[in-house]
């Protein structure tokens, strides 16, 4: 297998502060991290850990001893202080996911594991930036991704993902779920290794429209759909009232639940293992998998950040079939 890449993220943020603390004790596989040297090993200083920091070579295996780290540079152009982020960083940030992503799709490594970056202080930098999966689904030629977070036991993908709520009913429509439960199917077919996938799909309203006293998205549009594709052979159930959807009675047999939108589904998800989800992107012509958290610049060069969720994220992309 070829050896994982890992993009650090935001330079103030907690990323480059997760990649040495996971170094530190000895990468579980062959990990090539794209970050500045130079702020590595500061930050390593700061944090009082001795890292030894080896330069990347393609073609030769990266370190996974204890206190080796390998190294693909993307030098920063100002030196950074943690826990304040600097516009003019971006350029660099961006640079570092391109080289990262232009390596998974020549198979110069087996998948991308993404630290957290500041959407903000991109957008500061004056470059337009939607957000960290839409960069990186553009670089790879796709239109249409669909994000997925797990934990043990649980994988939970939405059909919206960040959008005001007062706008997700106008973006459910049979098209985009269609694509979206394509997707989902697919993954879970070639990815994880689900001959048959299972599907559980909330309704959008509550009672799953109650017949349409609630709303009418789940008889207009949600489940002709699902009869629909059913008559393929999809293994679809729902759609289900949200509220009693996670139960265990419902959940037992299905590998994936797709939600809604954003606050539906990942509550939930969240309570079952908070800091210990993975993110993952589904649709793209690469496996990406990224923590479940923000740049949390509060926690930055302090020592306090918690690495479990950046090293699940490392052990599923390991797992996933690229």
């Amino acid at each position: 297998m070829q050896p994982l890449v890992l993009s650090a993220g935001e330079p103030a943020g907690i990323g480059p502060d997760l990649c040495l603390r996971l170094a530190a004790g000895g990468m579980p596989a062959p990990v090539v991290v794209v970050a500045d040297p130079d702020l590595l090993g500061e930050r390593a200083a700061r944090l009082g850990l001795r890292i030894r920091l080896r330069d990347y070579e393609p073609g030769t295996p990266p370190a996974t001893a204890p206190g080796e780290l390998t190294v693909l540079a993307r030098p920063l152009a100002v030196p950074v202080t943690p826990g304040h982020p600097v516009p003019a960083n971006a350029d660099a940030v961006l640079a570092g996911i391109r080289r990262a992503v232009e390596g998974c799709l020549a198979g110069e490594f087996h998948a991308l594991v993404t630290g957290p970056v500041h959407k903000g202080v991109i957008n500061a930098a004056g470059i337009p930036f939607t957000g960290h999966t839409e960069y990186i689904a553009g670089l790879c030629g796709v239109a249409h991704v669909v994000m997925m977070l797990a934990v043990p036991g649980l994988r939970v993908a939405l059909a919206t993902t960040h959008l005001p709520l007062r706008e997700v009913a106008d973006a459910i429509d049979a098209e985009g779920l269609e694509q979206t439960l394509r997707i989902l199917d697919t993954a879970l077919r070639e990815r994880f290794g689900c001959s048959v996938p299972r599907m559980l799909v909330c309704g959008l309203n509550p009672h799953a429209g109650e017949d349409g006293h609630l709303g009418r998205e789940e008889a207009d549009i949600i489940a002709p759909l699902l009869e629909r594709l059913r008559a393929e052979g999809m293994r679809l159930t729902g759609p289900v009232p949200a509220d009693t959807a996670f139960v265990p009675a419902h959940l037992a047999g299905h590998d994936a639940v797709l939600a809604m939108y954003h606050d539906q589904g990942l509550p939930v998800l969240k309570a079952r293992g908070f800091g210990e989800a993975v993110n993952i992107t589904l649709g793209l012509p690469i496996v990406r998998t990224s923590v479940d958290h923000g740049t949390a610049l509060q926690l930055a060069g302090s020592g306090k950040a918690d690495a479990t969720s950046l090293q699940r994220a490392m052990a599923l992309a390991l797992e996933m079939r690229a």
